[in-house]
């Protein structure tokens, strides 16, 4: 989908602050991991907040949070067993609707703009349902993990950050970093997000 204005300068905006040229080795970089001692920068999550806090994910967030006001736990629960059926089934009715939602489409294009720094990006709601996400993810309910339990049920400003993970199919370093999305209206949070960051591409681009 089209980029809005805003929506176009922020991401270049968060170019600028991350910008490297890209090579063929963004995603598969080093056989060895990069030093332990790599974090995300507080600056990052800072051009983060920026590039997802837009009319899309708000939209999409009030309209799912309204929809699922009256939900109960069991109903939840349903959902995300339906949803793990579905990632080992030919048929995926739940996933497919989430995946082509317009909350969907502008986080895969985020990460494809990205150029191997973003593993994977999905955005939960106030129950800590998925929303959007780049590509699939294990579950559909995030409400009982930290992502979700130490950012939108702390509040507005909370961030937490997972643990450093190396994945050996790529070779990489990588991390998870979570906030909330709050809505410019009112400060409240909406929901949160989760990023997941390719520590061993944002070093080479330091």
């Amino acid at each position: 989908m089209p980029l809005r204005p805003a929506t176009a300068l922020a991401m270049a905006a968060l170019a600028c602050v991350l910008a490297g040229p890209p090579t063929s080795q963004s995603l598969a970089a080093t056989d060895q991991p990069p030093a332990a001692s790599l974090e995300i920068p507080a600056a990052l999550v800072d051009d983060l907040r920026k590039v997802v806090q837009q009319e899309v994910a708000l939209i999409s967030l009030r309209s799912q949070n309204g929809r699922h006001a009256g939900i109960a736990q069991a109903e939840i629960d349903a959902l995300d067993k339906q949803w793990r059926d579905e990632t080992k089934a030919a048929t995926q009715p739940l996933i497919a609707q989430l995946m082509g939602s317009p909350l969907s489409s502008y986080l895969i294009d985020m990460k494809a703009r990205s150029l191997g720094l973003f593993v994977e990006i999905f955005v939960m709601d106030e129950k800590g349902l998925n929303v959007g996400q780049s590509s699939i993810t294990s579950d559909y309910w995030q409400g009982d993990e930290d992502k979700y339990l130490k950012t939108f049920a702390i509040g507005p400003d909370a961030v937490h950050y997972g643990e450093v993970e190396y994945d050996d199919t790529y070779k990489i370093q990588k991390q998870q970093v979570s906030f909330p999305i709050v809505d410019p209206a009112d400060g409240k949070a909406l929901g949160a997000v989760t990023f997941e960051i390719n520590l061993t591409e944002l070093e080479r681009r330091s």
